[in-house]
């Protein structure tokens, strides 16, 4: 049956009704989307499940009805303007943070018929509080599951920047297809700049959940790594948070609810800082919890630069005027080509954060035809860290610093200077150099032809082997997609301020190349991935993360100093 959507209303009407035969609303929003039930309702307004009436399988989807002035008729003008600010921020969040198999897909945002509404993938599964009314409390192993899948997720969404502020078990869908989790109701969700992050706002998320600076407004990344540690709290124990919680030792007191249950002192540990009172006790990132639960059995301790080998090295054979090809060992050749240099203007004013754009000059350099590809890097590096193994895809799961000693170690092995790339040296070569036909990804203006991305109708969501897409004007091949690719500069919020002796010499990184782990900067990321959508694609577009975090979407490539 066919839902009307009418608050006044709510009559079911037959599928191939277009208005309701009790009030006469159109039943189909934008001509495709018809609301079939009511599946929640709450202050906001209404949930449907629903279906897509313009594809031929007719998928289903989810449509969010705002109405907080007709549900809450003695509201303030205040409150329904946060309200609105609220339901509107969810689908710019949605969008902003683009596509991830674990994040509901946005589909639309729309007025109809004098209301908002969003439209958003409809997720077929069972929330965790759903679950853990049914089983019962979760073993140790399934609260670590937990935690390394949602900080997966958690990875990606403040890798944009976006802070969740609703973590929680009924936010949580275990996917019925795949039993992967999937991170719902970005209605919470802020965006982090550090204006934002300074300012005291208006406390958002629920309370049992919430960290103590949430609720006083101001959010921060760990107030996410603090509503996820409640979570675990809550599915190891089966208890409700607030009971869990000691207002005279200000802490939470879990381990009295266990029930007999032994949980080993590292988990206890790790939940006991997530959930601390004090910011600066919980973990400073995703990335410092990930290496807690999956900690490394030989970490690599990066030699200082720069390279003083007294090693015999093996001499690179020289293809061409135009290419250099490296030994790696082995048998394992690495190719490079020349590219030529020129001025080139730096940014777009697409994103702010690769705003101004400016005018940048560089001497003629060589770069990987290729990302460094596993055998490249097993034969260098004598270990393969990647989650999809092929010795023609792309090495990814390595971090800056990984990039950086295998730079250190190619350099040793072939007597040359290999390093990563500077920024504007990655932007010259993608955008095509003093080749440059302005196209908008690295060779095409269809990323079909030159990229693997995040495709919702793929199949494959995964890196490819190198070279099966078209190359750019310059012949390099997958600087749009399959793997990000670290470059050597730290990460600036945009190219205000950058100093003018990097405008004349591109090939000079912008920041300090510390290689102590302890320091662990931001830098930057470069040309999207088979995990980003096509906007995080282009060959402007810029993104970063923490030196020492390794992810299956980031790899990189290298460059060699013509002498």
């Amino acid at each position: 049956m066919s839902n009307c959507i009418c608050l006044a209303c709510d009559r079911a009407n037959p599928l191939t009704t277009k208005f309701c035969t009790q009030c006469g609303a159109k039943l189909q929003i934008q001509e495709r989307y018809r609301a079939l039930k009511v599946i929640g309702q709450g202050g906001f307004g209404k949930t449907f499940l629903a279906q897509d009436e313009s594809k031929p399988s007719q998928p289903r989807c989810v449509i969010k009805q705002f109405a907080f002035e007709t549900i809450n008729p003695n509201a303030s003008q205040g409150t329904l303007d946060v309200a609105v600010r609220l339901f509107e921020q969810e689908a710019k969040r949605l969008d902003d943070l683009g596509k991830h198999p674990q994040i509901p897909e946005l589909l639309s945002f729309t007025i109809h018929e004098g209301k908002q509404y969003l439209i958003q993938e409809f997720i077929d599964g069972e929330t965790l509080e759903q679950e853990l009314a049914r089983i019962g409390a979760f073993s140790e192993q399934q609260v670590r599951d937990v935690l390394v899948e949602v900080l997966q997720i958690l990875e990606f969404v403040h890798g944009k920047s976006v802070i969740h502020r609703d973590i929680s078990p009924d936010n949580i869908i275990r996917r019925r297809s795949d039993q992967k989790l999937v991170l719902v109701d970005f209605g919470a969700a802020k965006h982090a700049t550090a204006t934002l992050l300074a300012k005291t706002g208006t406390g958002i998320g629920k309370p049992s959940y919430g960290a103590p600076e949430q609720m006083l407004g101001k959010s921060v990344f760990q107030s996410d790594l603090f509503g996820l540690g409640v979570t675990c709290l809550h599915l190891l124990t089966n208890v409700e948070p607030f009971t869990l919680y000691d207002v005279l030792e200000n802490e939470y007191q879990w381990r009295q609810f266990l029930n007999g249950k032994v949980v080993s002192n590292e988990l206890g540990k790790l939940l006991d800082r997530l959930t601390s009172y004090r910011v600066k006790e919980r973990p400073s990132s995703v990335i410092e919890t990930l290496q807690v639960l999956q900690p490394k059995a030989t970490p690599v301790k990066p030699a200082p630069l720069p390279i003083r080998s007294s090693q015999p090295v093996q001499a690179p054979t020289s293809t061409s005027s135009n290419s250099l090809v490296l030994d790696c060992g082995n048998g394992v050749k690495l190719e490079l080509v020349k590219v030529a240099g020129g001025s080139f203007n730096m940014g777009s004013d697409r994103n702010d954060n690769a705003k101004p754009i400016h005018r940048v000059n560089l001497r003629e350099f060589l770069i990987g035809k290729y990302a460094v590809i596993q055998a490249q890097y097993q034969a260098v590096m004598g270990n393969n860290p990647s989650n999809f193994k092929a010795s023609q895809n792309p090495v990814e799961q390595v971090s800056w610093y990984d990039a950086m000693e295998f730079c250190q170690k190619l350099s040793q092995k072939t007597g040359q200077q290999v390093r990563l790339l500077t920024e504007a040296e990655w932007e010259y070569a993608a955008k095509g150099g003093n080749q440059s036909k302005g196209y908008e990804y690295a060779g095409s203006n269809n990323l079909d032809e030159v990229g693997w991305y995040y495709n919702a109708g793929s199949k494959t969501h995964k890196t490819h082997p190198v070279g099966q897409r078209k190359a750019n004007e310059l012949g390099i091949y997958d600087m749009s997609g399959n793997v990000c690719e670290w470059c050597l500069d730290d990460w600036h919020d945009s190219y205000q301020g950058k100093p003018d002796h990097l405008k004349n010499n591109g090939h000079e990184p912008w920041g300090k190349m510390n290689l102590n782990k302890k320091n662990n900067r931001f830098h930057l990321l470069r040309g999207g991935s088979w995990l980003v959508n096509a906007q995080g694609c282009r060959s402007a577009c810029r993104s970063y993360y923490f030196a020492s975090f390794q992810s299956s979407n980031y790899g990189f490539r290298v460059v060699c100093v013509v002498r």
